[in-house]
């Protein structure tokens, strides 16, 4: 008689078990993630002159245009939707990128830092000072996001200072 059986073990149960939590929560994580982003970004965006792009906020991909607008440093309305459109389209490339072996590190970084630069703007245009703002980048990595979210949802009906 073999000592190995077909069935799986308790081990095998709960290394299983352990995984499908784990995928459980980071889909609810991302979902609240992504409304609530959603929700900062629209009401931002209303409060501060961009209401005809604030709809943008609920499209996956395309909220990365408000985000973009957001932290532009254009002053007319069409100068920020074209300058948030360059980096949309930048972006979107990027992430298509991201799917050849060869560069795909590269191209990652390359979204990080875009991401990390716009997110530092949203930060400042609040805040109205660079310390701040990279104080503020740094929690919000330091937290998983957690500072973003909660600092956001109190900023986001308040126009920018910078």
């Amino acid at each position: 008689m073999s000592s190995y059986s077909s069935y799986p073990n308790e081990l095998d149960m709960l290394l299983g078990g352990l995984l499908l939590t784990f995928v459980i929560v980071g889909i609810v994580f991302g979902i609240v993630s992504y409304i609530i982003s959603a929700i900062i970004f629209y009401n931002a965006a209303k409060t501060n002159g961009l209401a005809e792009i604030a709809f943008w906020s609920w499209i996956p991909l395309a909220n990365a245009y408000v985000l973009f607008a957001l932290g532009s440093n254009k002053t007319s309305i069409d100068e920020i939707k074209k300058d948030a459109l360059k980096f949309l389209l930048i972006y979107i490339a990027l992430a298509i990128l991201t799917i050849i072996p060869i560069i795909d590190i590269l191209t990652s970084i390359a979204l990080m830092v875009i991401s990390i630069y716009f997110i530092y703007r949203l930060f400042y245009r609040w805040v109205g000072d660079t310390g701040k703002a990279i104080l503020f980048v740094f929690l919000t990595f330091i937290t998983c996001s957690i500072f973003y979210y909660i600092y956001g949802l109190l900023r986001m009906k308040k126009p920018f200072v910078a």
